[in-house]
């Protein structure tokens, strides 16, 4: 193999009665594999489960490659009862399958690729739309004779969600972070070291916080946090899915978004925007001179990007005001320190 190989993953998965993919679990995802383990792998590497004898081979010859962890998972999936696969992506293009989507979305998850680091086009068509039980995962179609048929054995098939994505923390859980509500954080969140995610708080996949950081309010997808930045009850972010366009928004370093406030913009560093109000790109900003008496009007997505903004409504006419945030309000370090 010439090129350098984009990712390699060893998954153990779960399929419908038909023998379709449902989800992957990928332990150890590898982010640019050597070209050694991606000779390895790559007569194996498909779509559908390997057998036994398949993945005992593919087992000998890591270890030849001298692929320890990748190894070893292999040793673990010999006696798996549950499909196995073995994805190798040579490039970064568009995910073609369920298994080649779950690892892109493991990559994220475990702090391999960034947001809008691996391409994740045509995902919402190749994810199934799956009932995650106490069971696992449950092809909808399936799903009332596994509820019959725990009943039966006198126990109930728990219903957690229906959805495309299932909770991170059924497949990673990064280090030196905090989550108050698991199921407020979708696979293919990135949550860097320091990162809290409280009880109303909520990360979308392809999103995240670089960390430290407080979030209480709502991450889209496609929108990334910077460090030090936090996020107030009920605040939100307006992603790409959520009406954004292709407006990719980003809040930088030391940030704050109030208490029930939202942004449509990218915020540079240190920016403020007042609890209670929504700055979208065609908001009227008025901006006020070093004197804070009104100068010029513009919309807000001239202000895009840059730093050190204090967003706030006045409380007389009403008009959304912009001055230098000189005077940041500063965020809490001991509560970050022990992030």
């Amino acid at each position: 193999m010439t090129d350098s190989p984009f990712a390699f993953g060893l998954g153990v998965g779960t399929h419908n009665q038909s023998g379709e993919w449902l989800e992957v679990f990928f332990p150890k995802p590898v982010l640019a594999p050597t070209a050694a383990l991606a000779d390895t792998v790559a007569a194996l590497q498909s779509d559908t489960a390997l057998s036994h004898d398949h993945l005992e081979s593919l087992h000998q010859s890591l270890i030849a490659a001298g692929a320890t962890e990748q190894a070893q998972v292999a040793a673990q999936f010999l006696d798996s009862q549950a499909p196995v696969v073995a994805v190798l992506l040579c490039q970064d293009s568009a995910p073609a399958s369920v298994p080649e989507a779950y690892l892109k979305l493991h990559l994220l998850s475990h702090r391999l690729v960034k947001p809008h680091g691996t391409s994740l086009e045509g995902l919402f068509g190749i994810l199934p739309n799956v009932a995650w039980t106490s069971e696992g995962a449950v092809d909808i179609a399936e799903l009332g004779a596994r509820q019959l048929a725990a009943r039966l054995r006198g126990e109930v098939l728990e219903v957690s969600c229906v959805d495309k994505f299932p909770k991170m923390t059924n497949y990673v859980v990064p280090t030196g972070v905090r989550i108050a509500h698991t199921a407020r954080v979708r696979l293919g969140a990135y949550l860097g070291e320091g990162t809290t995610i409280m009880h109303e708080g909520f990360v979308n996949f392809n999103a995240g916080s670089d960390g430290p950081g407080m979030i209480e309010g709502r991450i889209s997808a496609g929108v990334m946090v910077g460090s030090g930045s936090d996020l107030g009850g009920s605040s939100s972010t307006m992603g790409t899915l959520s009406g954004g366009g292709n407006i990719i928004i980003s809040l930088g370093r030391e940030c704050l978004l109030g208490a029930n406030a939202g942004t449509g913009i990218p915020l540079g560093d240190r920016c403020t925007i007042e609890a209670g109000l929504f700055v979208t790109a065609g908001t009227k900003v008025m901006l006020l001179d070093v004197e804070g008496m009104p100068s010029q009007s513009v919309k807000a997505r001239e202000l895009a990007g840059k730093s050190d903004l204090l967003f706030r409504r006045n409380s007389a006419t009403g008009a959304v005001e912009c001055l230098t945030n000189r005077s940041a309000i500063e965020l809490n370090t001991d509560l970050h320190a022990h992030n």
